[in-house]
């Protein structure tokens, strides 16, 4: 550190604490650690030796206006930019705008590119309701006024149902059906004619 400038090892501080932790937190992100911004909170909100917080494995893409994550990033630009900047024997104000713009264009481009991710997520959760209409196979007999098991397409992807059926026949095993209703959880279904 001897012979650097003031201005110069702020710019190393910055760059090297910002840029490992970026890598770091982006890492762990990918690998689906589920250690998110609210789970740092949790954790610095506990009192005493209780280190409780809801660690989730959802991988949750989120990105707020103040993440760890965009905060990690904007240091590591403004410290690289910086430096570079200075380097070039620049003053030393066009080296610290700069490096402040180049922080702040390196927040923006990545809350793009968070906010894009997060579109791509889905909850998942299927709406029973949605069936309704829809058309599959028996996939375990439905006895007369009793249940089985339907297999159908909800929501882009083949899923089982319990289902019964108003018929006084049996519905066997591969007959195409057609969800009618819905009664709580249990689909109601009639043979395709």
């Amino acid at each position: 550190m001897a012979g650097l400038s003031w201005i110069e090892i702020i710019y190393w501080v910055f760059t090297i604490i910002g840029g490992t932790l970026f890598i770091l937190r982006t890492l762990l992100m990918f690998i689906g650690d589920g250690f998110s911004d609210d789970a740092l909170d949790a954790a610095l909100d506990a009192s005493g030796n209780e280190l409780s917080g809801n660690h989730s494995a959802d991988g949750d893409a989120s990105f707020k206006l103040l993440s760890l994550q965009g905060l990690t990033a904007f240091f590591m630009m403004f410290g690289l930019v910086g430096l570079s900047l200075l380097r070039t024997s620049l003053p030393t104000a066009v080296s610290v705008i700069g490096g402040t713009a180049a922080g702040l264009i390196t927040f923006w481009v990545l809350s793009l590119i968070f906010s894009q991710m997060k579109r791509l997520q889905s909850e998942g959760t299927i709406q029973i309701q949605n069936t309704v209409g829809s058309e599959g196979s028996v996939y375990l007999t439905i006895p007369p006024h009793s249940t089985g098991q339907v297999q159908i397409v909800a929501q882009g992807s083949l899923k089982i149902f319990d289902a019964t059926s108003k018929s006084k026949n049996a519905l066997p095993t591969g007959e195409k059906i057609r969800v009618t209703a819905v009664d709580g959880n249990m689909l109601v279904v009639e043979k395709i004619k």
